[in-house]
């Protein structure tokens, strides 16, 4: 294996940015155009990023009924492998299908698993030439493996890439306006070659709030000129910028794609201790845990087939945790996701708990953040609750929100399989462990929660 620096992407320096600039310094640094119009922002580890614009639910409708343009996974680990036995390093390390098949134009959702089969990474992966992918928020796990590899393979981190997201139903005619691009036979989860801002660009059919969405990534030189002219036509079209709570904190509950720290754990720093003391060295950082589940962390760990994902574990090649899955898949999974919706009056009583004594307070107050109250946020820590059902626990609730288009509470659930029929009744148990708590109705409801005409993995775009 070999470790390569970041390879010189760029094209000629524009807005005074030289080729090969990280995009940290482009993006999130005074001057930015992602500041414009910004009313919040929020720390989220390496300095004050925009939070809202105007409010997260007005940035959420803008995305059901324009458009909306996000800037949030520009910090996203992006790790390049590449070389002779790239697609047989990567067969060796995840659950999928032999990478060896995929074509150029293609991405795959990829998963590592460790030996018990629960999940410690998973991100997408594209393919960009021969004997090289790209992938996102897979590293620094498959950093760690390739590190520790005798395969002729390559790892190059990535820094110098600005990804925009352009999220709603007029999100392919606004990327067709700006860049000249004809969309039309680009199916999901598909990428294509595109100009953006007077540089090359890829295009990938892809997001996280359900409905039809584009990822575009380019070069940081180019990032400010792409953003305003996308943002521009976001705007001109009924949109709007889209804010950190927004991408972050909202879209991966209501289209029911379950998301790591807001909905599960990755036990990385449990599985290997060499994998522990690697994970230190590159991130030093720890998520907490709290609520009424929170006295196992191992609440918070999912295979698989716990978050619907069993479909993409194949079995023909070796690699972490194949025996653990193969097992869970013969005697079958105990659990399986879905969303809640839960009962507003119950969740006004813990609003209102507040103001009736010192008594009568709820540990946790019931605020309308999504999923992660800010105090959450800004002390490192997730929420995971115990489901109960005629007092006993059947399942863990986790990443409430506000589901903005059908005003009602949501969240996902890992659920009993014979619990998990729309219109079960449960309740979820509110409050942290050693602190006062309370039981919140709620109802299993349809997953995915958005099932809408702009489905994006089944709508035909051409048709548009």
């Amino acid at each position: 294996m070999t470790i390569t620096e970041p390879a010189d992407t760029s094209a000629d320096s524009v807005d005074g940015v030289a080729p090969g600039t990280p995009i940290h310094d482009v993006l999130f640094t005074p001057g930015s155009p992602i500041f414009e119009g910004s009313n919040v922002f929020t720390d989220i580890g390496f300095g004050l990023v925009p939070a809202e614009y105007s409010t997260t639910r007005e940035e959420f409708l803008a995305s059901r009924d324009a458009a909306s343009i996000g800037f949030v996974l520009s910090n996203s680990p992006v790790y390049d492998v590449s070389g002779p036995d790239a697609a047989t390093f990567l067969n060796s390390v995840c659950v999928n299908k032999d990478f060896g098949l995929l074509e150029m134009g293609s991405s795959k959702h990829v998963v590592i698993c460790n030996d018990d089969g629960y999940m410690i990474a998973d991100g997408v992966l594209l393919k960009v030439g021969d004997d090289h992918f790209r992938t996102y928020w897979l590293a620094p796990v498959l950093a760690f493996f390739l590190d520790t590899s005798d395969l002729d393979v390559q790892g190059t981190w990535v820094q110098d890439e600005y990804f925009f997201q352009i999220d709603g139903p007029k999100s392919k005619s606004i990327i067709e306006k700006v860049t000249g691009a004809d969309l039309s036979d680009l199916a999901f989860a598909k990428n294509k070659v595109i100009t953006l801002a007077g540089a090359g660009a890829t295009v990938h059919r892809l997001g996280m709030s359900g409905a039809l969405a584009y990822e575009i990534h380019g070069p940081s030189t180019h990032a400010r000129e792409a953003y305003r002219q996308l943002r521009a036509e976001v705007e001109a079209a009924g949109g709007k910028p889209q804010g950190f709570w927004n991408y972050s904190l909202v879209n991966h509950t209501v289209a029911g794609y379950p998301n790591q720290v807001i909905h599960f754990l990755d036990p990385v720093k449990e599985s290997w201790p060499a994998l522990t003391e690697y994970i230190q060295h590159i991130i030093p950082f720890d998520i907490g845990l709290h609520g009424s589940a929170s006295d196992d962390p191992k609440n918070a760990w999912v295979t698989p087939f716990d978050v619907r994902w069993g479909y993409l574990v194949n079995f023909d090649h070796e690699f972490p945790g194949k025996a653990a899955l193969q097992k869970i898949k013969a005697e079958g999974s105990k659990r399986t996701t879905v969303t809640l919706e839960w009962n507003a009056d119950d969740i006004g009583a813990v609003y209102a708990s507040q103001f009736r004594g010192a008594d009568a307070v709820v540990y946790d107050p019931m605020s309308n953040d999504p999923v992660i109250s800010v105090d959450d946020y800004h002390k490192g820590r997730m929420r995971i609750d115990h489901v109960l059902k005629d007092g006993r626990k059947v399942g863990l609730a986790t990443g409430r929100t506000p589901a903005f288009v059908e005003n009602t509470m949501i969240s996902l659930a890992y659920l009993d399989r014979e619990l998990a029929v729309e219109g079960t009744e449960v309740t979820v148990l509110w409050g942290d462990v050693g602190h006062p708590q309370i039981e919140i109705r709620a109802v299993v409801a349809q997953f995915p929660y958005y099932k809408g005409d702009f489905r994006n993995e089944k709508l035909d775009v051409s048709a548009l």
